[in-house]
């Protein structure tokens, strides 16, 4: 039965109200806080694209379709000024600059919005919950897009390699800010040298703090605080643990402005590391590749990278597993590329037939 009495709130109202009851239940565990704080910026954006000042329950299925594509054609912030998107209607972009929003970026907000509606009926804000008859869903096309494929071999090494050369010489770079207490090169490779070898979620990399690793007979090890309060010590590669030795040392001192004491990455205005600055990182270490092996690649693209290489290198995949934080083996198969020759080099070294020559042989 429908509600007699409906609590008549605007929209921004009814949203207030419910990010704040998202961000209660991490104190209780039942979200983590950097989902809590996904659902309230989507429906924060949910909002401002539907009109703040409207009643909630005068919203139809048609207005919900409206914000949806509203939101579909929305710019992406995270990658303003990136090249345009090479997906079929990249363009509804509207000439911003910026890539639209990903079908997977779709998806999320519309679960967040179904999420709000679902707890608008249970508190009496609506009579009928509209997402019923929304007919707007993104549309999932088949493969990955380019910059979340994993990198080859050359297009990793071509990235890894100009982040340990910033590494090795960062007082030789020459950037747009040229104050000693303004350098972010060694920061800049430690990011993209974690990203690769170690393969974070960009939130278990902008929340780490410097307390979070530590050394164990001889060996350097990042305690990462991952989803659903899960850790795990994950063993840095002997050049990575070099590159974050030196960043502790000298670079973050340099950036350090009081304002942030347990931080790894700083600004350098001393904040801590946002999520949306990570690109730009990995775009700035990009910039220094050999234009043949340089190709734009996300976070999460880079997650795919590390993925990708260690099974291909026949790693234990429950060793890659752990270190990319996977409660099962299963979510696996979404982070696995497949590489030029690997099937070929698989066939070179079976394990019934030791080595063989794959090649054809005349008949």
């Amino acid at each position: 039965m429908r509600p007699t009495d409906v609590q008549r709130l605007t929209v921004a109202e009814a949203v207030d109200r419910y990010a704040e009851m998202v961000r209660a239940k991490c104190s209780t565990g039942a979200l983590a806080p950097a989902t809590a704080e996904v659902y309230a910026r989507d429906v924060h954006t949910f909002a401002a694209l539907a009109g703040p000042d409207l009643v909630l329950d005068d919203l139809t299925g048609e207005d919900v379709d409206e914000v949806l594509l509203r939101f579909a054609r929305k710019p992406d912030g995270r990658r303003t000024g990136a090249a345009p998107a090479t997906s079929p209607g990249a363009s509804v972009a509207g000439g911003s600059g910026g890539a639209v929003q990903s079908a997977a970026s779709q998806a999320r907000f519309r679960r967040s919005v179904s999420a709000l509606f679902r707890y608008a009926l249970v508190a009496g804000w609506v009579h009928l919950n509209p997402m019923g008859a929304a007919t707007v869903r993104p549309k999932h096309r088949g493969g990955l897009r380019a910059e979340r494929r994993a990198l080859t071999a050359e297009q990793a090494g071509g990235l890894v390699g100009a982040a340990r050369e910033l590494a090795k010489r960062p007082e030789t770079v020459t950037g747009e800010r040229g104050r000693p207490d303004q350098r972010t090169e060694l920061r800049d490779a430690l990011i993209v040298l974690l990203l690769a070898a170690v393969g974070p979620r960009v939130s278990e990399l902008t929340r780490a703090n410097a307390e979070d690793f530590f050394v164990n007979a001889g060996v350097r090890y990042w305690r990462v605080f991952g989803k659903g309060g899960r850790t795990r010590d994950v063993p840095l590669p002997r050049p990575v643990a070099e590159v974050l030795d030196a960043y502790l040392t000298d670079g973050r001192a340099l950036l350090d402005r009081g304002r942030e004491p347990k931080a790894l990455l700083l600004s350098w205005r001393g904040r801590r590391l946002a999520r949306g600055d990570v690109q730009a990182v990995i775009d700035r270490v990009q910039a220094r590749v050999d234009p043949e092996h340089r190709r734009s690649v996300t976070p999460h693209g880079l997650r795919h990278t590390t993925a990708t290489h260690l099974l291909a290198a026949a790693t234990d995949m429950d060793a890659v597993r752990r270190v990319l934080g996977h409660a099962d083996l299963s979510t696996l198969g979404r982070y696995r590329d497949e590489l030029p020759g690997e099937l070929e080099a698989a066939m070179r070294v079976h394990p019934l037939l030791g080595r063989v020559d794959t090649a054809a042989h005349d008949g």
